[in-house]
């Protein structure tokens, strides 16, 4: 018997990938959720939404579903998402 041992680690080279730029502020930005749809990110999203705006002050929150929670978001999602200046993603049971 023998034991195959993976490496997760991204196969190409790490300099390739920058972080996008940090906003000096949330105030008036429109921040999108992408949840995976699974029930436990309702609520867990619900309260996240009421921070960003009443302590944040962030202008919209747009928040879409991914058709299926095992799978990468869909490419119309991700166009959605180029409209928005934040975004989370998240799971949830």
């Amino acid at each position: 018997m023998s034991i195959e041992v993976l490496d997760p680690s991204h196969e190409s080279d790490a300099r390739e990938f920058a972080p996008a730029k940090r906003l000096q502020t949330l105030e008036g930005v429109t921040v999108g959720i992408i949840s995976n749809g699974k029930k436990g990110t309702k609520p867990f999203f619900d309260a996240v939404e009421r921070e960003l705006i009443d302590a944040y002050g962030v202008a919209k929150v747009v928040r879409l579903t991914k058709a299926n929670y095992s799978a990468p978001a869909e490419p119309e999602l991700l166009n959605e998402a180029e409209r928005w200046q934040a975004l989370i993603a998240g799971v949830g049971d």
